[in-house]
């Protein structure tokens, strides 16, 4: 039996092209999405009839802070390690800062104590140098009228060496003693053994005989009779300056020479008369 022919129907010259409208979709997957769309509304229905019931009750919102992890914990703590260090830092300069200002201040002041000190050590300096002057000026001058009291003296008398060179009884043994310390050291206020000034040497020298003279030499050149230096024996107190006011003394002991203790760079010498004439003498003895 043979099959009936179908006939064949010539396709369109597009219909090899896929179609560019969207596929309908089928029943199925609509009713699926209404269903479920049915079963949010009747949530949200519920949800709101809920709180609605309960729309007069307050709601309580509870908020939690971030918990601290470890990296930010140690991160707070470095940050407040720096903040004591820099705290630290600013006190430790402050009192550095304090202390530096303290010794300028000390310097400052010990500065102006040393200037002061100067000043017046200079001061000192000066006034001394200005005595040593007048005195050596006076001493000059006195030296300048000795001289010329000596050469009156010469003329008139020429034997006074002579006849005051031989000493005895006190004055030879004060004569003896001032010779014995030629050589010792002077020393400002030493009255011996080993070392001598002018008025301690004669002083010391007039003890050997049992008399007491005054200490210095202003009241030395005042403690007997005044004498003429043409007339001079041995024993005689030997003065330098006015008589009361008298800056030297030594001991004549004969012969045109005299015993004292003359300065620290030579001490105790024995010397002519020539060598530094002498104001004037007193005798004791």
């Amino acid at each position: 039996m043979k099959e009936p022919l179908v006939p064949v129907v010539p396709m369109s010259h597009t219909a090899h092209i896929r179609s560019h409208r969207k596929p309908r979709r089928s029943a199925s997957t609509l009713a699926m999405r209404a269903g479920v769309a049915g079963g949010v509304l009747s949530t949200l229905a519920v949800a709101g009839a809920s709180g609605s019931a309960n729309a007069a009750e307050p709601v309580t919102q509870t908020l939690e802070l971030p918990t601290l992890t470890a990296d930010l914990a140690a991160q707070v703590a470095q940050s407040a390690d720096a903040t004591q260090q820099a705290a630290a830092n600013y006190e430790l300069q402050a009192e550095r800062d304090a202390a530096a200002a303290n010794a300028a201040k000390q310097a400052k002041s010990d500065l102006a104590e040393a200037k002061q000190k100067a000043a017046e050590a200079k001061k000192k300096a000066q006034e001394a140098a200005r005595k040593a002057a007048a005195a050596r000026a006076a001493r000059s001058a006195e030296r300048t009228t000795l001289s010329t009291t000596a050469s009156t003296g010469a003329s008139t008398s020429t034997s006074t060496s002579t006849s005051t060179s031989t000493a005895t009884g006190s004055a030879a043994a004060i004569v003896s003693f001032v010779k014995a310390q030629v050589g010792k050291a002077y020393v400002s206020g030493a009255t011996g053994p080993s070392a001598y000034d002018c008025s301690g040497l004669v002083q010391t020298a007039f003890k050997q005989v049992g008399i007491s003279l005054p200490r210095v030499s202003q009241d030395q050149s005042t403690a007997g009779t005044q004498v003429s230096l043409s007339n001079l024996q041995p024993g005689d107190i030997l003065y330098w300056g006015s008589a009361g006011s008298a800056y030297h003394v030594a001991v004549y002991v004969g012969d045109g020479m005299f015993v004292g203790a003359q300065n620290p760079s030579s001490g105790v010498q024995e010397k002519p008369l020539s060598y530094d004439p002498p104001t004037g003498a007193v005798r004791v003895l």
